[in-house]
C-alpha cells in the first residue's frame, strides 16, 4: 500500500541523539507514513540504531552508502520514497507529535505545492528560538508565495517542510553535494512553487549540537566550510538573478545579517597568515550586490569597511564591542546647523583610521519607544500614563504628540510631560466617534528627527488597544 507521506532521514554518526529522533518520527499522530533512514557511511553506532527500529517498526526502511555527504543521502532516499508527499528530517533533531498531520492536512485543503511551519532550536534539552526563522512565522498565511511574502527568503531550510512529492519531480529538484546542500534546493522550491503554505506552529525541533568533530556547527568557520557556504551562496544568487532577481536584495541582507559573522568568527580566532581568509572575505564581498553593504545597519557597515581594508585588529575590537553592548550601543547627534546621528562605535572619527562618517550613519536605525502604563478612569475621563523615548538614544525627547486612531478618525490628545520619558495625557469620552477599538499613535522630535510609531501595553508587550465601556456620545454610561 502507497503511503501518504515519505520522511528521509539522513544518518552520519548521530548515535547519541538518533533514538530520539526516530522516536519523535514513529509517534507521529500522521501515522500513514513511511521512514527511509539512509545511513552516510557511519563508523558509531548509528547504524544499529537505525536496524532496532527497521526491525520494530515495518514503516521504517534502512538504506546504506559510503560516506557522500547528506546531499546524496537525502536523493538516494528520495529514490525510494513511494508516498505522494515528502518530508526531510536531520537524524540529530526532533519532529513534534502533530507536525506531518497539520503540513499535509494544509496541503490537502489548498492544493499548495509545499508547506512550512516554525522552528525551535533545541539547546540542553529546553527549546529556543530559532534565530534563522525568527522573523518568518510570525502570521500564518495560506497560498502565498515568495515573491509575494519575501520574508519567505528567509526560511532556506528544507526539514520544516512537507512537499507534494509531484511538484518535486516536476521542479526537478535535488540536492547538491556539499554541507549547505539544502539552502539552494530551499530556496528554488519556494521560487517554483505555485503557492506554499505558512502555517503559525512549529514544527521542527533544530538541535544545536556543539561538540563532536562531525558537528557542522563546530566547522562552520573553518576555511574549507566557508567557501562551501559561498558556492552555496552563488548558487542561489545565481538561481534567482535568473528566476526571480526581485528577491536578490533580500537574500543578500540575509547573507550579511547571518553568513557573514562566520567569516568574522574565523577572522577573529586566525592565529597563522590570514590572507587566504582575507581572500575568500573579498570573494565573498564580491559576490553580494554592490549597493547591499551601504544598506546594511550602521555596526555591520563598519565591520565590512574594517574587513575590505584588512584591518583586523580593528574588526576584533569592533566584534569584542558588539558581543558586549550590541543591544544599548549609544546612537548620537553631531553638528550645529545640520544634525546627523551615528553609532558611538569605536573608532568613531579616529583620526588615524579616517573612517568616513557616513559609515557610522545610524539615522535609519532609529525608532520611537512607547509603551502604555496605566489608564484608569477619574469619574469625568480617562488618564493615560505612558513612557516615550528614541530606542538607543539617552536623551529626552523635545517634543511628543499623541492621538487615538480607529483607521478612519484620529482624535489629537493634549500631552504633558512627567519626568525624562514620561508623558500624561487625557482622554475625554465625549470626544470619541464610537466605542474603538482605538490604537494609540505617537509623534516624537528630538534634534532634527521625526519618528512615529504605535504605543505598546507596557505590561503585554503587545499592541494597546482602547475601548470605551458602555459608550455613548454623551458620555452617561461611562464606568463609575
Amino acid at each position: 500500500m502507497i503511503p501518504l507521506l515519505s520522511v528521509v532521514v539522513p544518518i552520519y554518526n548521530v548515535e547519541p541523539y538518533l533514538a530520539e529522533c526516530l522516536k519523535s518520527l514513529a509517534a507521529q499522530t500522521l501515522g500513514d507514513i513511511e521512514v527511509i533512514l539512509v545511513d552516510d557511511g557511519s563508523v558509531d553506532g548509528s547504524r544499529r540504531v537505525a536496524e532496532d527500529f527497521a526491525a520494530m517498526d515495518d514503516r521504517f526502511l534502512l538504506l546504506g552508502q559510503r560516506n557522500l555527504g547528506p546531499g546524496p543521502a537525502r536523493n538516494q532516499g528520495i529514490r525510494q520514497a513511494r508516498g505522494t508527499y515528502l518530508a526531510f528530517a536531520d537524524g540529530d533533531d526532533v519532529v513534534p507529535p502533530e507536525a506531518y498531520e497539520l503540513l499535509v492536512g494544509s496541503l490537502g485543503e489548498t492544493g499548495s505545492d509545499l508547506a512550512c511551519g516554525a522552528v525551535r532550536r533545541l539547546v540542553d534539552g529546553a527549546l529556543e528560538e530559532s534565530i534563522l526563522h525568527e522573523k518568518v512565522f510570525r502570521r500564518p498565511e495560506l497560498c502565498t508565495h515568495v515573491t509575494d511574502k519575501q520574508v519567505l527568503v528567509r526560511d532556506r531550510t528544507v526539514w520544516n517542510k512537507v512537499y507534494r512529492r509531484d511538484f518535486w519531480e516536476r521542479a526537478g529538484l535535488a540536492f547538491p553535494a556539499g554541507i549547505y546542500e539544502d539552502v539552494p534546493v530551499a530556496m528554488q522550491a519556494h521560487v517554483l512553487a505555485t503557492s506554499v503554505d505558512m502555517v503559525g506552529e512549529v514544527v521542527y525541533h533544530w538541535r544545536k549540537r556543539e561538540e563532536g568533530a562531525d558537528s557542522i556547527t563546530q566547522r562552520r568557520s573553518e576555511l574549507p566550510n566557508l567557501r562551501e557556504r559561498l558556492a552555496a551562496i552563488r548558487s542561489v544568487r545565481a538561481f534567482l538573478d535568473e528566476r526571480a532577481p526581485e528577491l536578490l536584495d533580500g537574500f543578500d541582507a540575509l547573507v550579511l545579517e547571518k553568513d557573514t559573522v562566520f567569516l568574522f568568527q574565523a577572522l577573529e580566532r586566525c592565529e597563522g597568515d590570514p590572507g587566504p581568509l582575507l581572500e575568500l572575505a573579498h570573494d565573498w564581498m564580491n559576490t553580494l550586490g554592490p549597493h547591499v553593504p551601504a544598506a546594511a545597519p550602521s555596526l555591520r557597515r563598519l565591520e565590512l569597511h574594517l574587513l575590505r581594508r584588512g584591518l583586523l585588529p580593528e574588526l576584533r575590537a569592533v566584534r569584542e564591542f558588539r558581543r558586549g553592548r550590541e543591544d544599548v550601543a549609544r546612537v548620537v547627534p553631531r553638528g550645529f546647523r545640520t544634525v546627523n546621528w551615528y553609532g558611538d562605535y569605536p573608532f568613531f572619527r579616529d583620526r588615524r583610521l579616517r573612517i568616513p562618517d557616513e559609515v557610522f550613519d545610524a539615522r535609519d536605525e532609529l525608532k520611537v519607544v512607547a509603551r502604555v502604563e496605566k489608564c484608569e478612569w477619574t469619574g469625568a475621563e480617562f488618564l493615560l500614563r505612558a513612557h516615550v523615548a528614541v530606542h538607543r538614544v539617552d536623551r529626552r525627547v523635545t517634543r511628543v504628540d499623541l492621538w487615538l486612531s480607529d483607521g478612519r478618525r484620529r482624535v489629537p490628545l493634549e500631552v504633558r510631560r512627567r519626568g525624562r520619558h514620561g508623558v500624561t495625557a487625557v482622554i475625554d469620552p465625549g470626544r470619541l466617534a464610537g466605542p474603538g477599538p482605538w490604537r494609540l499613535q505617537v509623534r516624537a522630535e528630538l534634534r532634527g528627527l521625526v519618528l512615529k510609531g504605535w504605543c505598546r501595553d507596557g505590561e503585554a508587550n503587545t499592541a494597546w488597544r482602547f475601548s470605551v465601556p458602555g459608550w455613548s456620545r454623551s458620555g452617561m454610561d461611562m464606568p463609575q
